[in-house]
């Protein structure tokens, strides 16, 4: 098929290199210039494992363009991809969607061909039938069908999750369930040979399509991000309740995660989730809740607890030192998870402001996002080149972010390079049992007794 999609952002460029990797004839096209000729050169906006090589593979069947009438023109299906962020009161903003459902309508007024205008963006329940009503009115509703399209993709990993979904969501009535049912049979089937650099995760012989309305669909990408927030700020308040009661946290997720009404999956304590979904997904749930007349008192407290989680790791370093002011902490790891440069909600930005604010000097370090980290924080932050360069002479460390670089790090290493060898593992990822001599906190797991850091104790050293 000649496919069509509206945004170059993670959706975006998931859903157009996948598929023209399948073999379909994709246009992607962006009012960003700059990102076009980058990607026009082979060059990826965004980092992200396996779509690079995904991309070198399926750059005959894709064509980068500024205009929406070079794009649309010919094409089947098009999907809209662009950006939904959040406004102050947690709603979503739909100026770049309406802009570019617009710019469709004046390219099918033009061709006047039929097409299925397919929304991915996440939006709020009922934005496929405002959309209809914007194509009614244009005159153009015997042309465009309107489908919702969620994705279901985690960064880091939107090349397996795009290839190899547990299930795919389509929303509409029975002539877009045809169409895009058959866009997708090659996934469904799992009919193409897999990337050498993403295997096929499972041996599923058929991933399902679930064919509903397109309200359901809208609603149930927010449910779905919605669930997984809950399963995060629900052990993250287990993980508080071990250390009051000297319980460890992720014994008793590997005890709960045994049973198969629960899973084991979201169920590491931590500072809480982060990125560009769950926390804008989560506000925008309890909007559409709160604007229809319902108290999801729930969903406020998931919120709730995250706000609050991301500055456990800072109490834990008020536990152990008398004062903060004129300490050195090493940061490792800024994203907001591992296997992306993403920063956006990243707990590690508000956790920096709070430790210099404390009167910290702070030395940060991660391994893709530094020069995106520039750009976010204060100049009075020291960015390292090297993990090492972090740690050196540190009176606390304190992780972040769990790239597999930092859970190698080795007892030696932090003995012969910090100050004060005071190790905060805020992702609960660190094999610490051989970590002899080193003072190792986690979240909610249990401790060995802890003495309190003095001043006269660091000033010895």
């Amino acid at each position: 098929m000649k496919v069509t999609v509206i945004g170059t952002g993670y959706v975006g460029l998931a859903t157009g290199i996948s598929l023209a990797y399948l073999g379909h004839q994709v246009s992607c096209v962006d009012i960003a210039w700059d990102k076009i000729m980058g990607l026009r050169e082979g060059k990826l906006p965004i980092y992200e494992p396996g779509l690079d090589d995904l991309f070198m593979q399926a750059r005959a069947n894709l064509l980068f363009t500024t205009s929406y009438i070079e794009a649309i023109e010919q094409s089947e299906v098009v999907f809209i991809t662009v950006g939904t962020p959040a406004n102050v009161d947690g709603s979503p903003n739909l100026t770049y969607l309406f802009a570019a459902v617009d710019e469709v309508l004046t390219c099918i007024r033009a061709v006047n061909q039929p097409i299925i205008l397919v929304n991915k963006s996440t939006v709020p329940v009922g934005t496929a039938d405002l959309i209809a009503e914007r194509v009614a009115e244009s005159g153009l509703s015997d042309y465009i069908t309107i489908a919702s399209n969620p994705e279901f993709l985690s960064q880091g990993n939107v090349v397996s999750d795009t290839l190899y979904p547990e299930r795919i969501v389509i929303g509409g009535n029975d002539h877009a369930w045809r169409v895009l049912s058959q866009l997708y049979e090659a996934i469904e089937l799992q009919r193409f040979d897999a990337p050498d650099r993403t295997p096929r995760t499972h041996e599923k012989q058929v991933i399902p399509i679930l064919c509903v309305d397109t309200r359901s669909a809208e609603l149930a990408k927010y449910a779905a991000n919605a669930f997984l927030a809950m399963k995060i700020s629900f052990i993250n308040e287990i993980a508080n309740v071990c250390d009051r009661v000297g319980a460890d946290v992720s014994l008793v997720a590997s005890v709960i995660g045994k049973d198969p009404r629960i899973g084991a999956s979201f169920l590491r304590a931590g500072i809480g989730y982060g990125g560009s979904c769950f926390p804008k997904d989560t506000k925008a749930l309890q909007y559409i809740a709160d604007t229809s007349g319902y108290e999801f008192k729930l969903l406020s407290a998931v919120i709730e607890v995250n706000n609050e989680q991301k500055y456990r790791v800072i109490e834990i370093l008020r536990q152990q030192f008398d004062s903060l002011y004129g300490r050195k902490v090493a940061i490792l790891g800024l994203t907001f998870k591992p296997g992306t440069d993403d920063l956006r909600e990243a707990p590690s930005i508000p956790i920096v402001h709070s430790l210099l604010s404390s009167g910290c000097e702070v030395y940060v370090h991660d391994p893709i996002a530094l020069d995106k980290a520039r750009e976010l924080l204060p100049a009075t932050v020291n960015f390292m080149a090297h993990w090492s360069d972090a740690l050196r002479d540190a009176d606390a460390a304190i992780l972040l972010t769990e790239w597999p670089e930092y859970v190698t790090i080795r007892a030696d290493d932090i003995l012969a390079l910090m100050n004060y060898p005071l190790f905060i593992d805020g992702r609960n990822v660190m094999d610490s049992k051989e970590w002899n001599g080193i003072q190792y906190r986690g979240v909610g797991l249990r401790q060995s007794e802890h003495k309190r850091i003095n001043s006269n104790i660091l000033q010895s050293k």
